[in-house]
């Protein structure tokens, strides 16, 4: 089951913008550029995997920043690998999530529901993706949401 999410929650809204503020000034990456620096679009994102089938109501599993601009970084543990992806998908992140076609998992529904929520080159992005369970997430095509 799949979901895109237009709207955040309160306490969501206020973390993913307490941890893009920090990451938006910390050392030289946030500082304003300076004579022949260029001017970049801010990619930086907050990912968490809740226990259930939304994010709102869910308990926060995981969770993990990553700024992909100027350079990857954050608490992800493969920045770049995951930068890279979102590179190559653009801001269409069912790519990411899907589970691979070859993946052999139970039918249990114990939903995992995964988010990314921040600013991907300069617009805002808010994605939500819902497992069936966490086997799911484990065999998803991509390493983005693996915090």
């Amino acid at each position: 089951m799949r979901s895109i999410t237009r709207s955040l929650g309160l306490s969501s809204a206020a973390m993913g913008l307490a941890a893009l503020t920090a990451l938006a000034g910390s050392g030289a990456a946030g500082a304003a550029p300076t004579g022949t620096e260029v001017l970049y679009a801010p990619s930086a994102l907050v990912l968490t995997v809740t226990d259930g089938s939304s994010a709102t109501d869910g308990t926060v599993l995981r969770a993990a920043t990553l700024t992909c601009a100027p350079r990857p970084g954050g608490t992800h543990p493969a920045a770049a690998a995951a930068c890279a992806e979102l590179r190559a998908n653009g801001p269409e992140l069912d790519a990411l999530a899907e589970p691979r076609a070859d993946a052999a998992c139970t039918r249990e529904w114990a939903p995992v529901t995964v988010t990314a929520d921040g600013v991907w080159q300069g617009r805002h992005l808010t994605y939500s993706y819902t497992y069936a369970n966490s086997c799911g997430l484990r065999n998803s095509t991509g390493l983005l949401f693996g915090i």
